[in-house]
């Protein structure tokens, strides 16, 4: 019970291990996750630390697997994961390791670098083939009449090329198709319309070796004249990263060069290809062993990082630890320890002394894959203090009931529960996908709340008697029309008809048969006052379910004060806190109960409002007549409970106050008479002032915390009208067809109304719920008696240190 109900009992330890086994035993330490090391050298610096070195090594392995890893994913290899958790290497093994991480980053370096270099020659190729292909097109065009005589007047404009024979030089290259038009713009303005400039375009695209993108290009070939163009024309390429190839003059020299590069070409391609198949081969054979590998780097770089947080005995053979573990595991550690030690084959066991300390100890709640979900919940607000009621049992109850007080629906509840179980059963199969998506990791982390929140919700829909915004008439209606007409009872279904609304009085015998058996009676769900109806009724539930949940809250305080052996807390604490409560707010719950159960059909339309009469408790008004008393001796009892609650206020905030100061100034007195050296510290400013916020914050916090669980009913009343207008504006329209395509029409007004289901009344509703839920939680529920202000406990575990890497 002590470890569901409150924190583990830790205690502090200190390890004494053998040099020679220190590594072990902190390896069995780590697969066993029970022990937090504290670190003995705080003013030492991490690279004065006698394990550094080790560190570093480590790192680097790392830095190589990440490499490697890279190289894995960028050839879309998938990395094999058999879930084997291997033990850590022997600090010997280190070398091999390294020397085997060092030869595979190697090795792949060479073939990149190598693949580089081909993929380079073999786009040049490329691109040669392609100028070489088209500047003969081009050559051949310009046999054209037309284009010869463009290209002779552009020349003749040209200086000193008028009444002579020219002879024009040209360039031929490729470009990115991207900046042709700039390209073109620039050679006109820089060469002033003196060069003639063809393109055309690359079809298929080629591959960057740098990057390995897929870039498209353009060929081009420039005509010019004269050696100070050609200077212009190669600066403007080289500007524009333009690849500039020799191009033959005749076309015989250009068929012999374009053979001589396909034949090269397909030469490379074949050593393209035998490359990169030994390089698939490469990080295959690491694929299959790189998860291994990760987690024995990490394992090892822990081990060495934990190393660094002992101290070392002047001996240099002894290693000294403290750690925080339960005392419950205890007996598992000193094996693990054990198991360590023999390991090692040192002849020299471990040591374990458990020390006295003053220090606050962290604090552990131990979960499993059920109770996990609620403890996040509460660790959310806060880590509790060190063996602090734990509020995570009873969240387990609370939490799924009233969000379903505010999302009660059966259809609802039943979709939300089928996802949930789709989560919890296949839980092993989607645990080893090991998804990336963050969004579906925290709703399957929350799969048993979800599954909780379903089935609560099922059993509060029930009770509201409301499915997808209709009433289900399981055990027939509890009202009757018949009896309202008497000896016109022959003429009834007429005067149904002539009539859209019709009064149902209860005062009439046989009109109301007696109440529905489970649920709200299902002809609430045509009424007019059906609104009227559900805002009282839900009003008073959610104000008698906030009420239970605060005292509930207060009383569990009882048993804090009682385990820290604080009886001053009990008295001038606990009882005032919940006497005020229960005076006041407990009181109206009762009314409301016996107001249901005082008034009749015959005499309720008397009964006077309970929210005037609290309101007139307070303010010790009697003498209001449109407000009657609801019993005898009404008058006396309210004055005397709200005395009791306003008592309640000077013992918080005056009483302990001053017996707090008295203890202190006892205890001082004892102590001088002992120790005239020693000082006791006592503020009466701050003690007074920290008990009158506390005070001040519990009284005004019962009247808005009671307010705060009205959200209950609004969201209920929302999630119900959300439900019946989606209800009324699609699947109404669907239904009320008559038409011959009106099956076709409802199947696409049905999935809309699917979609609509989920997007706004199962997610958007539901986290809405969700939220208001965890606030009532936190706030309302949780500061009665939980401060939240401890440290977490956070062993030294692999399993904890490699989650981040392989179950994201």
């Amino acid at each position: 019970m002590g470890e569901l109900f409150r924190s583990e009992e830790m205690t502090l330890a200190q390890l004494f291990l053998q040099s020679e086994a220190a590594y072990c035993c902190v390896s069995e330490l780590g697969e066993l996750g029970m022990v937090q090391f504290r670190d003995l050298n705080p003013d030492v610096n991490v690279f004065q630390r006698k394990f550094v070195n080790e560190v570093r090594r480590c790192e680097e392995m790392d830095r190589k697997l990440r490499f490697v890893e890279k190289e894995i994913k960028k050839a879309n290899i998938p990395t094999v994961d058999t879930g084997e958790n291997p033990e850590v290497p022997f600090p010997r093994d280190m070398i091999d390791l390294e020397a085997t991480f060092e030869k595979l980053e190697n090795e792949l370096k060479e073939i990149n670098t190598n693949q580089e270099a081909l993929k380079k020659n073999f786009l040049e190729l490329t691109e040669l083939k392609h100028i070489l292909r088209r500047t003969q097109q081009f050559f051949d065009e310009m046999e054209d009449p037309n284009l010869l005589e463009e290209s002779s007047a552009l020349m003749e404009g040209s200086e000193g090329g008028r009444g002579a024979p020219l002879r024009l030089g040209f360039v031929a290259g490729v470009i990115s198709r991207e900046r042709i038009p700039t390209f073109e713009r620039m050679l006109w303005r820089v060469c002033r319309g003196n060069v003639f400039l063809r393109k055309a375009e690359i079809e298929d695209p080629l591959e960057d070796p740098a990057t390995g993108d897929q870039v498209h290009k353009s060929v081009f070939i420039i005509f010019f004249q004269g050696d100070q163009l050609k200077n212009r024309v190669k600066k403007i390429c080289e500007g524009f990263r333009a690849s500039l190839y020799p191009c033959p003059e005749t076309p015989q020299e250009r068929k012999e060069m374009l053979a001589g590069v396909n034949s090269r070409i397909d030469d490379l391609q074949m050593v393209l290809n035998q490359t990169e198949d030994h390089r698939q081969r490469v990080l295959q054979a690491a694929s299959k062993t790189m998860r291994v590998w990760f987690i024995k780097v990490r394992k090892m770089k822990a081990i060495y990082h934990t190393l660094n947080l002992c101290n070392i005995d002047v001996t240099q053979k002894c290693l000294i630890a403290e750690v925080w573990c339960p005392v419950s595991d205890l007996d598992s550690i000193q094996f693990a320890l054990r198991r360590g030690t023999e390991r090692s084959g040192s002849t020299v066991p471990s040591i374990l002394n458990r020390m006295q300390t003053k220090q606050t100890p962290p604090t552990f709640n131990k979960t499993n894959k059920f109770t996990s979900g609620f403890q996040n919940i509460v660790d959310a607000y806060g880590i509790g203090n060190y063996r602090e009621i734990n509020p995570a049992p009873y969240t387990i109850i609370t939490f799924p009931f009233l969000f379903a007080v505010m999302f009660g629906d059966m259809g609802h509840g039943v979709l939300m529960t089928c996802v949930a179980l789709y989560l919890v059963i296949r839980e092993s199969r989607l645990l080893s996908q090991k998804s990336d998506n963050e969004m579906f990791n925290m709703v399957f982390a929350g799969r048993y709340i979800i599954l909780l929140m379903g089935i609560f919700s099922i059993y509060t829909g029930i009770i509201y008697n409301d499915c997808f915004s209709k009433s289900l008439n399981m055990f027939g209606s509890g009202w009757s029309v018949r009896p309202m007409f008497g000896s016109k009872g022959a003429n009834w279904f007429d005067t149904l008809e002539g009539n859209a609304v019709l009064q149902l009085d209860p005062a009439v015998p046989g009109v109301f048969n007696g109440p529905y058996p489970l649920g709200i009676d299902p002809i609430w769900n045509v009424a007019t006052n059906k609104l009227t109806f559900l805002n009282s009724f839900k009003m008073k539930m959610s104000v008698i379910l906030g009420v239970i949940h605060m005292l509930f809250g207060v009383s569990l305080s009882l048993f804090n004060h009682l385990y820290f052996k604080k009886p001053l807390n009990i008295f001038l604490g606990f009882i005032p806190e919940i006497v005020f409560m229960a005076s006041l707010f407990g009181y109206l719950v009762l009314l409301v109960f016996y107001k249901w159960t005082a008034y009749d059909a015959f005499t309720s339309k008397d009964a006077p409002s309970l929210l005037i009469h609290f309101i007139n408790m307070c303010l010790f008004n009697y003498s209001d007549p449109t407000n009657k008393p609801l019993y005898a001796g009404q008058m006396g009892i309210q004055v005397l409970l709200v005395l009791i609650a306003l008592a309640c206020v000077p013992c918080m905030l005056i009483v302990k106050t001053m017996v707090l100061r008295r203890q202190h100034l006892w205890k001082k007195h004892l102590v001088c008479e002992s120790d005239p050296t020693y000082n006791l510290s006592f503020d009466f400013g701050d003690v007074a002032v920290h008990q009158a916020i506390h005070t001040i914050e519990y009284c005004l916090g019962c009247i808005s915390n009671t307010a705060s669980y009205l959200r209950l009913w609004a969201l209920s009343l929302a999630h119900a009208q959300l439900s019946e207008v989606l209800w009324t504006m699609v699947m109404h329209l669907g239904l009320s067809s008559r038409s011959g395509g009106g099956f076709f029409a409802l199947s696409i007004i049905f999935s809309a109304f699917a979609v609509l289901t989920v997007a706004i009344l199962l997610v958007m509703e539901g986290l809405s719920a969700f939220l208001h839920a965890l606030r009532l939680h936190w706030v309302e529920f949780q500061n009665k008696f939980y401060s939240g202000q401890g440290f977490k406990f956070i062993p030294f575990s692999f399993v904890s240190i490699l989650e981040g890497r392989f179950d994201e």
